[in-house]
């Protein structure tokens, strides 16, 4: 099997030296970029398997860069930054990031996190249904696709995450807990802002009224259930 391939964009050299060192001791193939230019450059010519993208750099910020990778490409990525506000966070994570880790870091956490990214953007393709209707949706769980009618609905990779997590349970309701876990991994727990953010983005695509959902309905306090028909949805 081939070394993975990890890129590294960020505009200190001493936290590429330590990415580097660390993750080729690790097995890995890692490429360091200082700029967002060079990262695009570099990404279009030798496609990576795993993004790490500083957030506060020269010219285009690493949200911006991602923003415009998003177009292209659903290479996994984490921000890896001294930012470390919630708001940041989010801010991150709606962009499509799977994971966000703060300056400082620990190199076993550094790894940690790469590993678990890439473990949960590998498994999508295990499901032992391939094809699910909920509603007027077909989901198409081996190809992380889902229609309404003839018309393809775009989910991001963590939106479909999130939605074969539900599937999985499909009737049942799901605590935040373990969709979190599900989803981003062991590092986050139940308070974490970005589950409520892909809830409310998802009803936005497979909901009819949003603002009234009827297949994903939240139970305050414990978490959400998928219905495989629409029902009337508690108010929220």
């Amino acid at each position: 099997m081939s070394a993975k391939r990890v890129l590294g964009v960020d505009d200190e050299p001493r936290y590429l030296k330590l990415m580097k060192v660390n993750l080729e001791s690790a097995g890995y193939q890692f490429t360091g970029v200082t700029s967002a230019q060079e990262a695009l450059t570099v990404l279009l010519e030798h496609p990576a398997d795993i993004l790490l993208l500083d957030v506060s750099m020269p010219g285009r910020t690493g949200f911006e860069l991602l923003e415009e990778i998003r177009e292209f490409s659903d290479v996994p990525a984490i921000f890896v930054t001294a930012l470390g506000e919630e708001a940041d966070r989010v801010r991150g994570l709606k962009l499509g990031a799977d994971d966000y880790l703060t300056k400082p870091f620990s190199a076993p956490e550094l790894l940690a996190r790469v590993e678990a990214v890439l473990r949960r953007y590998h498994r999508g393709g295990s499901e032992t249904r391939a094809q699910v209707t909920v509603g007027d949706l077909r989901i198409d769980l081996a190809q992380h696709r889902v229609f309404r009618g003839g018309e393809e609905i775009r989910l991001s990779r963590t939106e479909f995450r999130l939605l074969a997590c539900l599937v999985r349970h499909l009737g049942k309701v799901v605590p935040q807990d373990l969709l979190v876990r599900e989803v981003w991994g062991q590092f986050y727990d139940e308070s974490f802002e970005g589950l409520r953010v892909y809830i409310y983005r998802l009803r936005h695509k497979i909901e009819v009224d949003p603002d009234r959902p009827e297949l994903l309905v939240t139970f305050p306090g414990v978490g959400y259930v998928l219905h495989a028909e629409p029902v009337a949805a508690p108010s929220i």
